[in-house]
């Protein structure tokens, strides 16, 4: 019991929710996700630079110094690369000029490079953030979700490796839990969350969990006041860059289905949803269909369906819907999902008293 920061980093927003379990106190804010901060530096900052730090999202960094190496030096740490990709060769492959850590630390000061570091946490800023709701910069325990979709072995898709992890966990034990790591348990293969591990040790706090941003919205979601009574239910997260659907019956993850957000319509969310429930979909089925994958346990039969509850930034795309959807909000802010996950998650794992999310 005590004092727990929560964390959700996302493509378009770091969602931050501040939890005193003590005096049943919350506090929260939600704001630009630190790739999209970290692009816009790079963006401003003029000729050459030099990145170091550890991998982190990718997406708008990636893109800002993938361009800027098109007029200007751009040197990288292979820690700092991972963002742009896995392959080194396929870095080099943009003009960035790859060199070791011992290389870039005698370059931190050299006048003709521009310094950045990568990383999903962006310390000092949080800092700023915490202390500026007016909250002690000091924790029991801070929890973090991102998608990681870890360093697949040669041969083996992002998607496919990212599928066989969450199987491979699920089927011993699912529930979206399930993927919560605390810091020093975190698989070796999962690059991003590791990187954030690593970075969380210079947290003020006794321990560090870090989760799947997937399976956190999920919990989240299922956590919701209208949902959390319910036996059945399909859940439904429609963030800035992923969408997630998720099959539960008391509790126990049924099945899910993951997307790009881009790549989804009205339409075939509905019939997503449906074929979800009803066991229809298959990981390969998914793929084909531009997907990034799919889980399926058992059938739920979507007769059976008792509450579909969508929530996630982007969610208003349901609105097209021709399903009867709710609209969903943890802790009475959609923009909670994966925070509220987050700590039910650590709740779960702590053995601490239940929680109303109301």
């Amino acid at each position: 019991m005590g004092r727990y920061l929560l964390l959700d980093i996302g493509a378009g927003t770091l969602d931050m929710l501040c939890y005193d379990t003590d005096h049943d106190l919350h506090y929260k804010a939600v704001v630009r996700s630190p790739v999209r901060v970290l692009a816009d530096e790079i963006r401003q900052t003029g000729g050459n630079l030099m990145v170091t730090g550890c991998e982190m999202g990718g997406g708008p960094v990636s893109q800002a110094l993938i361009d800027r190496a098109k007029t200007a030096d751009v040197l990288m740490s292979k820690s700092s690369a991972a963002t742009i990709h896995h392959d080194m060769q396929r870095v080099a492959a943009h003009g960035i000029r790859l060199i070791d850590e011992a290389e870039a630390e005698g370059l931190k000061d050299d006048s003709r490079f521009h310094h950045l570091r990568t990383g999903d946490l962006q310390l000092d800023r949080l800092q700023r953030l915490v202390r500026g709701i007016g909250v002690p910069f000091e924790f029991d325990a801070v929890a973090i979700c991102a998608q990681d979709h870890g360093a697949p072995p040669p041969g083996v898709s992002h998607l496919d490796f990212r599928h066989q992890r969450f199987a491979a966990a699920l089927a011993q034990h699912p529930v979206p839990q399930t993927l919560l790591y605390r810091s020093d348990q975190v698989p070796a293969e999962m690059n991003r969350l590791s990187a954030i591990a690593k970075a969380a040790k210079a947290l003020p706090t006794h321990r560090v969990y870090v989760m799947d941003s997937g399976m956190a919205a999920i919990l989240g979601a299922s956590m919701d006041v209208l949902a959390v009574n319910q036996k059945r239910i399909l859940v439904l997260d429609i963030a800035t860059s992923h969408t997630v659907g998720a099959a539960m019956e008391d509790g126990m993850l049924c099945g899910f289905f993951e997307y790009h957000t881009t790549d989804i319509t009205a339409a075939r969310l509905d019939q997503l949803l449906k074929d979800l429930a009803d066991g229809k979909l298959s990981h390969r089925q998914i793929l084909d269909q531009g997907g990034h994958g799919a889980y399926i346990r058992k059938s739920l039969g979507y007769d059976g369906v008792e509450l579909i509850l969508a929530t996630g930034p982007r969610r208003r795309l349901a609105l097209e819907s021709k399903l009867p959807i709710t609209f969903g909000a943890p802790w009475g802010d959609n923009m909670m999902t994966g925070t509220v996950g987050l700590m039910e998650a650590v709740r779960r794992r702590e053995e601490m008293p239940p929680i109303r999310y109301l």
